[in-house]
């Protein structure tokens, strides 16, 4: 089996950054510089939901909607929020109730 083009190209993509000007998608580089890696997980999560279509063209398309849908994620929200990554995953949810006992100790 013969790479194609788009699979050529993709093998030099390093960063989010290299994905999302390569994908022709706007993005603002502090959104970007903080949560790079939380992009290209969910990225990667949102791919391996989806069958993998056929032609370069389909690909392409398929690509640039998932990296937005990624990008997009971030935009408005934080990586506690999202879990992302797997660290984020493992916490589940914080408790913040604190018993009069631990404050006031016990009577």
């Amino acid at each position: 089996m013969t790479d194609t083009d788009l699979e050529l190209d993709l093998d030099e993509l390093v960063s989010a950054e290299d994905f999302l000007t390569y994908f022709d998608i706007p993005f603002d580089q502090t959104v970007v510089h903080v949560y790079r890696l939380h992009i290209l997980q969910r990225f990667h999560d949102y791919l391996s939901k989806e069958a993998k279509p056929a032609d370069d063209d389909g690909l392409r398309e398929q690509y640039t909607r998932l990296l937005t849908q990624a990008y997009g994620d971030f935009v408005d929200s934080d990586a506690k929020t999202e879990k992302a990554l797997k660290i984020y995953k493992m916490l589940g949810p914080q408790e913040t109730f604190v018993p009069l006992e631990a404050l006031f100790g016990k009577a």
